[in-house]
């Protein structure tokens, strides 16, 4: 699931100019890597990596590999983001006009 949106990610392979259908956020970003360790050196698991001024931006990082708990069809990403979608609708009828 895209880490801004929660939109499933479907691609087998995540590049680097690959980009969320829904919000259009880049996906290989260190926040969907599978070494992203916040509070760790460089936020990151793999101590060869260089570091990375914005986790929320496209990199070269050579190490990146997309954390499986982002792959939409093996966490049940779809049922996530409709539920969290149905959650939000019914957040803004509650609150709507």
């Amino acid at each position: 699931m895209c880490w801004f949106c929660g939109s499933p990610i479907v691609d087998e392979a995540v590049w680097r100019s690959s980009r969320c259908e829904t919000c259009g956020k880049d996906l290989r970003v260190c926040k969907h890597c599978r070494s992203y360790l916040p509070g760790s050196r460089a936020d990151c698991a793999e101590p060869k990596a260089d570091q990375v001024a914005d986790k929320e931006l496209a990199n070269f990082c050579d190490w990146f590999s997309l954390d499986q708990k982002f792959r939409s069809r093996t966490q049940g990403g779809e049922k996530a983001f409709n539920a969290a979608s149905q959650a939000k609708k019914a957040f803004e009828n509650l609150f709507g006009d």
